[in-house]
């Protein structure tokens, strides 16, 4: 599988990089950089680390710097100020290319159709901008992963809105209604199972190589922050099982939809709103009713004890 990955590294995108790294039937075609746990341009350096740890030479595109609508919001106190639970270290050796995310998007769709699949991390502003500059990047692109969304439980950072929507409700909406018609939403529904617990935490920290160390540092931290929220050691590995479904989709189940993004709302701005009705069907979806949106498989219950190990012979890699 070839890969665009739209990523704002951010503990758990890091890790998500490192998951595919050792993944024998992943290429990393290009990344873009995106505001939303950090800065874009400080996202797309920590990306450059990441690549440059696990020996990947892969183009690096600084992408938006801020959401469409709204003042930019970014979560150092999940991800430390430097993106990376203040272990970013040294500057990277390579830099970024001189396109923006966008745009690098738009120009690998077009001289590859129907090659390439989009993994998005964070936010969606940078695939919102490409579908303006191209109408036709849903036909363009073999498949659409997004981690994002709360459709079915709460949201994590505010009642209803996961985070990666709520950092930028219009562009999240737009990507939802501009027609994929092969995009799957890995939202908390899904990544809220993905929960390592002290006993995978204890196994990950006895691994011995540069690639564990760093992802270990990662971990302490990451898991610090939600040991003050949950009591106990663990944490989500939100990125990282979105990554893992794109690869294997039978480690979860689905559940197809059309989806929207509320706008307005004074509670709910960033709320996934999904149409669950049995009557929800192809030729539902298609009249007004159905607001004129292909449907999206949304993903549900997940194999987390697989996911986990993958996760863990990663790391070990």
């Amino acid at each position: 599988m070839r890969i665009i990955l739209d990523t704002d590294p951010g503990v758990d995108d890091a890790l998500a990089i490192m998951y595919l790294a050792a993944q024998e039937d992943a290429e990393i075609v290009a990344v873009g950089s995106v505001h939303g746990n950090c800065s874009a341009p400080l996202a797309a350096r920590n990306a450059l680390r990441v690549l440059e740890l696990v020996g990947l030479t892969v183009p690096v595109a600084v992408g938006a710097a801020r959401p469409f609508a709204q003042p930019l919001q970014t979560a150092e106190f999940v991800h430390g100020a430097d993106g990376l639970g203040g272990h970013a270290g040294p500057e990277p050796n390579g830099t970024v290319v001189s396109e923006s995310a966008a745009e690098q998007l738009v120009r690998l769709a077009r001289a590859h159709p129907g090659e390439l699949t989009l993994l998005a991390l964070g936010p969606l502003t940078n695939i919102a901008l490409a579908v303006l500059l191209e109408p036709d990047l849903p036909k363009l692109l073999r498949s659409v992963v997004v981690m994002g969304g709360a459709v079915t439980v709460p949201g994590n950072i505010t009642p209803y809105a996961d985070a990666n929507f709520f950092h930028d409700p219009e562009a999240a909406d737009l990507v939802l209604g501009a027609g994929f018609p092969d995009m799957t939403l890995v939202g908390l529904d899904a990544t809220e199972q993905a929960r390592a617990g002290a006993e995978w935490l204890t196994a990950v920290g006895a691994l011995d190589s540069p690639r564990a160390t760093f992802a270990n540092r990662l971990l302490d931290h990451y898991s610090g922050f939600y040991s003050q929220m949950f009591g106990t050691h663990t944490c989500t590995l939100h990125d990282p099982l979105a990554a893992a479904l794109m690869l294997e989709p039978k480690l979860a189940t689905y559940r197809e939809m059309p989806l929207a993004v509320e706008l307005t709302g004074t509670h709910t701005r960033g709320q996934v709103v999904s149409d669950q009705r049995l009557i929800a069907s192809d030729a539902y979806i298609a009249t007004k009713a159905g607001a004129g949106r292909v449907a999206v498989k949304v993903a549900e219950t997940v194999e987390v004890q697989r996911f986990l190990d993958q996760m863990f012979e990663a790391l070990k890699a």
